[in-house]
């Protein structure tokens, strides 16, 4: 399993990345399979670079704020009019209650269908597993203002678990326990942000992680553009027994 950081900037678009989106990819029947988590604002210029938008097998998003999911309204356009003409097959995208309503209020002058001819919108339930070709994806509902959920994947034997946005909840034990990869929320910093309920902090996501028990790797996400990375890694290696990895955008990962 491939995991490529499309974009890892928190809350907005930075200098050096798009706001959040995954692309992980594993060979299954022959060929690739490829899954996005998240497609955030900015995040799918970027995504062109690792992939033709048109080979996305599917597309999870987490929650409906902005940065996780706005370039949906980009995808569609790709899938709606092209040159030779509209993709046949609708892309299934999983997303909370509302995910249609939301992106098509986004699009001005919409008709009445929205994306559904271009997009199979499906509901995110907690713990009820989703299968894509080589993956088992079971979302996990976390803390956060809104409906939101981290992602738990599964392929062959590894497991990557993405926490989305949220805080401190016992849900990460479920959500985290024995990931080969933790890629977790940091958009806080400890003795700065204070408003509980919304993002985690290094040493928060270090905190959950040990916690959760049997993961190998943590890697911090979803920094906005106004913080240190540097200042988040360190407040997770106080905790985290390992080396706290920072996501790069471009980067990819063998999982």
């Amino acid at each position: 399993m491939d995991l490529t950081i499309v974009g890892c900037s928190g809350s907005f678009p930075g200098p050096n990345s798009a706001a959040s989106s995954y692309l992980v990819t594993a060979e299954h029947e022959g060929r690739p399979f490829r899954i996005l988590l998240d497609l955030g604002s900015g995040a799918l210029g970027s995504l062109q670079r690792h992939v033709d938008p048109a080979e996305v097998d599917a597309v999870l998003i987490s929650h409906l704020h902005p940065d996780h999911c706005l370039d949906l309204t980009g995808l569609y356009v790709t899938r709606k009019y092209r040159p030779e003409g509209p993709l046949e097959q609708r892309l299934p995208v999983y997303g909370p209650q509302g995910t249609a309503d939301r992106l098509a209020a986004a699009y001005e002058g919409i008709d009445e269908a929205g994306m559904t001819r271009e997009f199979d919108f499906r509901r995110i339930v907690d713990g009820l597993s989703i299968h894509v070709g080589p993956f088992v994806i079971t979302p996990v509902l976390v803390n956060h203002p809104v409906e939101a959920y981290g992602f738990r994947v599964e392929a062959y034997g590894v497991t990557l678990a993405y926490s989305g946005d949220t805080d401190t909840c016992e849900a990460l034990g479920r959500l985290f326990g024995g990931a080969d990869l933790v890629l977790s929320d940091s958009a806080f910093v400890d003795g700065r942000d204070e408003t509980a309920g919304i993002h985690l902090s290094g040493r928060r996501a270090a905190e959950a992680a040990v916690a959760a028990g049997g993961v190998r790797r943590l890697m911090l996400t979803h920094i906005p553009a106004w913080n240190d990375p540097e200042v988040c890694r360190a407040q997770a290696q106080d905790v985290w027994p390992g080396t706290v990895e920072l996501a790069v955008a471009g980067e990819t990962h063998t999982l």
